[in-house]
């Protein structure tokens, strides 16, 4: 059974239409636009849950609604430094689940809430540029920082460490480390993964990387490709320049390109997935975590 009829087959047993289903709990597998097959489901790395307390948790959002969110973390141990995990734009599915109990392995809590539960499934959209028409462009930028920092507050009083929060994302999750890194007092350090730097300003994303680069609060690694088609790397220039004005968490960040690599190299499940890049980029985000006091 493929993927989707797989999917369609349980909200239909829950006698749920497919926006009360995710904004219940989260779905399972990977996102139907971009599911992996064949060669590409044989290199999709999976990372096992021994050790670990990991599935889904209810988050009370600052509008009372319970988001849902994947937590994995050490059993056992308590005190932990934090890492939000900000997916891409196909929600929590099962790659962002993995690299939760990546995270979990090497120490951390992680927390990957689903910040598009009000508008949609986009792991039920049958392609990427519907999941951008139907869920991404609905989606307001204050309500992801506010439901970050419900998050935040969420792993604080579940085994987290106040003073250890680190945040991570991939692609439009990368967008949104910058914008969180230059919205919380409250966060250590963050790491993003070919994030758009710039688009056109609307009422819901009023502001782009480009445009706070100069304000951040925690310092940021940046990870892009050579040879991202969806960002310039005169973008990713421009963005090294106006952190290099900012203040001393802006002067901290740095930007690392991986000449070779296309956009989305981290992604395993998918064409784009280039490894030693991607090995690199990991080794890079954990000692980045690390060194600037979120582990």
């Amino acid at each position: 059974m493929a993927l989707t009829d797989e999917l369609n087959s349980l909200v239909g047993r829950a006698g749920l239409g497919r926006r009360g289903f995710v904004a219940g709990s989260l779905a399972g597998g990977f996102a139907a636009a971009v599911a992996p097959a064949g060669d590409l489901l044989a290199q999709t790395l999976r990372t096992d849950e021994d050790g670990l307390v990991a599935g889904e948790v209810r988050i009370t959002a600052a509008d009372g609604r319970l988001m849902p969110a994947y937590r994995a973390q050490p059993a056992g141990r308590g005190a932990l430094a934090t890492v939000l995990v900000v997916h891409e734009a196909f929600g929590v599915h099962e790659h962002i689940r993995d690299v939760c109990r990546r995270f979990a392995k090497a120490g951390w809590q992680a927390i990957a809430p689903e910040l598009f539960f009000r508008q949609g499934d986009a792991q039920a959209q049958p392609s990427i540029a519907a999941v951008y028409e139907n869920v991404i462009s609905r989606v307001a930028d204050s309500q992801v920082m506010s439901d970050l920092d419900a998050a935040a507050a969420w792993a604080a009083g579940n085994g987290g460490q106040r003073g250890r929060l680190g945040i991570t994302g991939f692609c439009w999750g990368g967008r949104i480390v910058w914008l969180y890194a230059a919205h919380t007092p409250a966060l250590t350090a963050g790491v993003a993964w070919y994030g758009r730097l710039d688009s056109a300003a609307n009422a819901l994303t009023p502001k782009h990387p480009l445009d706070i680069a100069d304000k951040m609060l925690a310092p940021v690694l940046g990870l892009y490709g050579g040879k991202d088609e969806g960002i310039p790397t005169s973008s990713v220039d421009e963005m090294k320049t106006r952190l290099s004005f900012g203040g001393p968490a802006s002067q901290a960040s740095d930007i690392v390109i991986y000449p070779d690599a296309p956009h989305a190299f981290h992604a395993d499940y998918r064409p784009s997935y280039r490894r030693p890049a991607a090995e690199d980029a990991w080794t890079r985000c954990l000692a980045w975590l690390t060194r600037h006091g979120a582990a």
